[in-house]
C-alpha cells in the first residue's frame, strides 16, 4: 500500500528554508515581488507533488481493481471445480452405497438359505430320532398289550380292552382330582398359617409400640416434673429477689426524699411534695453539679489570690 504524504515534515522543511531565505533576504534586501514569486513556486511544487501522489494512488487502485477482478474470476472457476468435485463424490458415494446394499442383500440371502438348509437337516434328524423312539415305544407297549389281554381273559367285568382303558382313565382322573384337592387344602393351610403368624407378629409389634410409648410418656412426665420443680424454685427465688428489691427501692426513695428536703432547707424554700422520685433525683443531681462548679470556682479564686500574694 502506498505511504501517505507527510505534510507536517514538508511544511516544517519549507518553513525552515523560508527562515533561512528570509535571513538571506534581509541581508540582500529581497523585494516583496521576489518573495511572492518564491511563494508561488513553492505552491506549484506542492501541487506537483500532490498530483504525482494522486496519480500514483489512482494507478495503484486500478492495479488493485484489476487484481480483484482476476481473483473473483479465479474464485468462480474454483467454485465451479468444487461443485463438480462434490457431484463426483456424491455419485461415487451413491454407487458405493448401492454396491454395499447389494452385497449385504446377497450375504443375507446366502445366510438365510444356509440357516434354512441347516434347519431342514436338523428337522429331518429330529424326525428320524422321533421315529426310532416311537418304534421303541411300540415294542415296549406290546408287553402291556399282552398283559391287558391276559387280564381281559381272566376277568368277567371287562369285555374289551377299551373298557379297561376307560376304567384306567376314570381312576387316573379321580386320582388327579384328589391330588389337586389335597394340594389346594395344603395351600389353604399354608395361607392360614401365614395369616396366623402375621397376626402374632403384628400383635407383638403393636405391644412393643405401646411399651415404647409408655416408656416415652413416663420419661416426658419425669422431665416435666423436673422442669416444674426447677420453675417453682426459680419463681420462689424471683419472689424473694423482688421483695428485696422492693425493700431496697423503698430505702432509696426515703434517702432521696431526705436529701431533697435537706437541699430545700439549705436554700430556705419549702420542698414540693408533688415531685416524684425521678424528678427529685434530677434536682439532686443538678444541685450536686452546682456545688461542684462552686467548689471549682472557689479553688480557682484561692489559687489566684495565693499567686498574687
Amino acid at each position: 500500500m502506498m505511504t501517505a504524504f507527510n505534510f507536517e515534515h514538508y511544511f516544517q522543511t519549507k518553513f525552515a528554508e523560508r527562515l533561512v531565505q528570509g535571513s538571506d533576504a534581509s541581508e540582500n534586501h529581497m523585494t516583496a515581488a521576489t518573495r511572492l514569486l518564491e511563494k508561488k513556486r513553492e505552491m506549484l511544487e506542492l501541487e506537483q507533488v500532490l498530483a504525482a501522489r494522486k496519480e500514483a494512488f489512482q494507478l495503484k487502485m486500478a492495479a488493485l481493481s484489476s487484481r480483484r477482478e482476476e481473483l473473483d474470476k479465479k474464485e468462480l472457476e474454483l467454485r465451479g471445480s468444487l461443485i463438480k468435485f462434490d457431484q463426483f463424490l456424491i455419485e461415487n458415494d451413491v454407487k458405493k452405497q448401492r454396491a454395499r446394499k447389494k452385497a449385504s442383500q446377497e450375504r443375507f440371502e446366502k445366510e438365510r438359505n444356509t440357516r434354512e438348509v441347516t434347519l431342514r437337516s436338523e428337522e429331518r434328524e429330529r424326525l428320524k430320532v422321533e421315529l426310532e423312539k416311537q418304534k421303541e415305544k411300540m415294542c415296549r407297549e406290546k408287553v402291556y398289550r399282552s398283559y391287558l389281554e391276559k387280564v381281559l381273559e381272566g376277568a368277567n367285568e371287562f369285555n374289551e380292552l377299551r373298557d379297561i382303558l376307560r376304567k384306567h382313565e376314570t381312576l387316573s382322573s379321580n386320582l388327579e382330582d384328589l391330588v389337586e384337592k389335597s394340594t389346594d387344602m395344603a395351600d389353604k393351610l399354608d395361607t392360614k398359617k401365614r395369616e396366623f403368624y402375621g397376626m402374632v407378629k403384628s400383635n407383638d409389634e403393636r405391644i412393643m409400640g405401646y411399651t415404647n410409648l409408655i416408656a416415652d410418656l413416663t420419661w416426658r412426665k419425669e422431665e416435666a416434673e423436673a422442669k416444674l420443680q426447677k420453675w417453682e424454685s426459680l419463681w420462689a427465688h424471683i419472689q424473694n429477689t423482688a421483695s428485696r428489691n422492693v425493700l431496697l427501692l423503698g430505702r432509696v426513695k426515703m434517702a432521696t426524699e431526705n436529701i431533697y428536703i435537706q437541699i430545700y432547707k439549705q436554700r430556705g424554700l419549702p420542698p414540693k411534695e408533688a415531685d416524684g422520685a425521678a424528678e427529685q433525683l434530677k434536682k439532686i443531681s443538678t444541685y450536686i453539679n452546682d456545688l461542684k462548679d462552686i467548689i471549682a470556682e472557689s479553688k480557682k479564686v484561692e489559687e489566684h489570690s495565693t499567686s498574687q500574694l
